[in-house]
């Protein structure tokens, strides 16, 4: 899994750019899958069990996004230095000094104007990206293209590190859930889904096109287990966190209820997520159509949306457990 983790989340595919990681994702789920196609949005869409009909087969959707935050050129200076714009929740304090890739390649230095004082924080308006470049005919960049975090892959042990984690490490999860799910009596649709970090918009079209029975999203959640963190209850290694609410979604307290009667029947060890800012896939699969019962299983992750995101690898295996229990037999809610 780990060999797998790296190549997921040293692949570019910042929102609206999936194409790449979709590849990646879908050479391994394809042997895996009853049947799988790619929808209008570029949402990877894979079903595995039954497509009967029947009353009997729930239809389950599970929701990992594809996509990671970025950046977007937005105007280059006549000495070849690029402004920017952001993809996704890019937060000013995690940047100073960061490295970037763009698509076509072309790695850069993100820095700053000078600022009033060493402590102030900078605005993105006065954050450019270096390449290198001399003048703005000699800059490689166009305006209008994206680039996004770039880190290699640490493994540490239990403790792995890279960007993108969000959420390449729900991508994971799935995948290799996919993988031990030998049956099903339910029809299972893994999507794997685009554009999450601009609002949740994959997985409102696929949720949409699918009109499931039920539904849950794996994604990261925040952390509580480093110093000066407070009152937020989630720590790394003590489990994947079943989420009761966050800042777009209140879980189906039936979904939260079956989420934990499977842990605890199966002895796989959980944490309980009340996040008070944030959301996940869950949020929009939940206000498509009539509505759906929906909830999140999370995977603890420290430094989320910086380029060096956190997971335990026993949270994740716990997540992959977790989600197979769920899905192996018939749910009644």
């Amino acid at each position: 899994m780990k060999q797998l983790l790296q190549k997921l989340t040293e692949t570019f595919s910042p929102s609206g750019y999936e194409a790449a990681i979709r590849e990646v994702i879908r050479a391994e789920v394809e042997p895996l899958a009853d049947e799988i196609r790619v929808d209008a949005l570029g949402n990877l869409i894979v079903r595995k069990g039954p497509s009967t009909g029947s009353e009997q087969a729930k239809k389950i959707m599970v929701a990992a996004h594809m996509d990671e935050i970025g950046l977007i050129a937005s105007h280059i200076d006549e000495n070849g230095f690029i402004r920017f714009t952001t993809i996704g929740g890019v937060y000013p304090q995690m940047l100073m000094g960061a490295r970037v890739r763009f698509y076509n390649g072309i790695p850069g230095i993100l820095y700053t104007e000078p600022l009033d004082a060493p402590t102030d924080t900078p605005s993105i308006e006065k954050m450019f990206i270096d390449v290198g470049a001399k003048s703005r005919a000699d800059c490689p960049i166009k305006i209008g293209e994206v680039a996004a975090f770039e880190r290699p892959f640490l493994d540490l042990g239990d403790r792995l590190v890279a960007k993108s984690m969000d959420d390449r490490i729900g991508c994971l999860v799935a995948i290799e859930a996919l993988r031990a799910l030998k049956s099903t009596p339910n029809e299972v649709y893994f999507v794997f889904t685009t554009q999450e970090e601009v609002g949740t918009r994959g997985a409102e079209t696929s949720a949409f096109g699918l009109d499931p029975d039920l539904g849950f999203s794996l994604d990261v959640t925040g952390w509580g287990d480093t110093p000066g963190r407070k009152h937020f209850d989630i720590a790394l290694g003590k489990g994947p966190a079943i989420k009761i609410k966050d800042g777009g979604m209140l879980s189906d307290p039936r979904i939260i209820q079956w989420m934990v009667k499977t842990a605890e029947a199966n002895g796989i060890p959980y944490q309980r997520e009340v996040l008070l800012g944030g959301t996940t896939d869950a949020r929009a699969m939940q206000l498509v159509r009539a509505g759906v019962p929906v909830g999140c299983i999370s995977i603890p992750c420290r430094y989320v949306h910086s380029p060096s995101e956190m997971v335990d690898y026993n949270d994740v295996q716990n997540a992959v457990k977790l989600t197979v229990a769920l899905l192996e037999n018939s749910v009644e809610l």
